[in-house]
């Protein structure tokens, strides 16, 4: 069993409030989990969303080269930063030498040093939920509207176009409602708008932006509630429906954007997925409102194929201990796979790794809902 060692940092860091005059001890805590890895990437981010409206959201980081996980890192680094990062984080990437952390409901991102995690910068955006770069840009999705269930919800959202060296917002494009994740193929940006807010009057389209002209061109429609939006390298999108919870289950479909055309469905519910090469890692958690349960998966697809290489690929049986996987990352070098586990969304949640043969490798503790992941290394694709 690996030794789990804690440390308290030497120096504490006493800061005066701005309200009142109170002194606030940041202790980010140590723990050493397995030995260290040398290869070019040094460690990976993990952004806590917390549950909406605790104020909870964290950021932790794996440093590979140690062998050690430290938690709640951005209060350590930034002491002065009131209520720390604020309401539930929800996407994260690294452009350049700059961090960025998307923090929902805070209708902020967090633009921080990579390497120290040092707050330089602040870009509001309302709602904001999930960012992607190109040419010197950031990309973001943005309901632009409240946080409220109505069938008639009348704010449609856009994509925000951020100068990465001002940070300033240069344009904006509008598209769907509730647009959530986005990717980049071939000088356009695909959105996928999920109407979420506007049950039962979903969305069923992906956006497509010209990036030259920052117009969106088209809407393709695919199905209702959609979520993650990931790109493949021959131009397919990896698209999820969340369903409705009822009749109409949680779905994959890959499109081919050169053609114009669907070329596949495949059955399995999905809550989070992973792009590594030709695979792709799916989670799938559909809870049905019929039966009042969840229907988990650990679906692996090659990309190129397309084909169901396993339905589960955690292999030792020790997925009967997670109870709530939340999302999944997997290490571009050594093909490590990390699954997070939510727990009961109020408590701290845990982060397992297994081998690439799906084995369990080791577990730490981590921030109240664990759930994005971006590596931090020389020569990698860190996002």
């Amino acid at each position: 069993m690996k030794r789990l060692h804690y440390i308290l940092i030497a120096c504490l860091l006493l800061v005066l409030t701005s309200c009142r005059e109170e002194q606030v001890i940041f202790i980010p805590e140590e723990v050493e989990v397995t030995t260290p890895q040398f290869t070019s990437v040094q460690g990976f981010y993990l952004l806590n969303e917390g549950n909406m409206g605790s104020n909870k959201a964290t950021l932790d980081y794996y440093n590979f080269r140690t062998g050690r996980y430290t938690r709640n890192i951005f209060a350590y680094a930034n002491p002065s930063v009131a209520k720390e990062m604020g309401d539930v984080g929800n996407d994260m990437g690294i452009y350049g030498s700059k961090l960025y952390a998307v923090i929902n409901c805070s209708n902020k991102i967090d633009v921080m040093d990579k390497m120290n995690v040092k707050k330089i910068g602040q870009i509001n955006i309302p709602n904001c939920r999930f960012i992607k770069f190109y040419g010197g840009y950031a990309y973001v999705t943005s309901y632009a509207g409240p946080v409220v269930i109505n069938p008639e919800y009348e704010q449609r959202g856009y994509v925000a176009k951020i100068d990465t060296t001002t940070l300033e917002v240069v344009d904006t494009c509008l598209v769907g409602f509730q647009p959530d994740e986005l990717d980049i193929i071939n000088g356009k940006i695909y959105v996928a708008n999920s109407g979420g807010y506007m049950v039962p009057n979903y969305e069923n389209t992906v956006s497509v932006i010209d990036i030259d002209t920052f117009t969106e061109e088209s809407r393709i429609e695919i199905a209702i509630n959609l979520q993650c939006c990931k790109a493949d390298h021959r131009g397919n999108l990896w698209i999820s429906s969340r369903g409705d919870y009822y009749e109409n289950p949680s779905r994959l479909f890959v499109y081919d954007t050169r053609h114009q055309r669907l070329l596949k469905t495949f059955d399995n519910n999905v809550s989070s997925m992973w792009m590594d090469g030709d695979s792709l890692y799916v989670i799938g958690v559909q809870f049905s409102y019929v039966t009042m349960q969840n229907e988990v998966s650990y679906a692996l697809i090659n990309t190129a194929t397309m084909e169901i290489v396993s339905n589960n690929f955690i292999t030792d049986g020790t997925e009967k201990d997670i109870a709530m996987p939340y999302s999944v990352a997997v290490n571009p070098i050594t093909k490590d796979i990390y699954v997070c586990d939510a727990k009961d969304y109020v408590s701290p949640g845990r982060l397992i790794c297994y081998s690439p043969e799906g084995v369990k490798q080791w577990e730490v503790r981590t921030g109240d809902i664990p759930a994005h992941f971006v590596f931090l290394g020389d020569n990698i694709n860190e996002k």
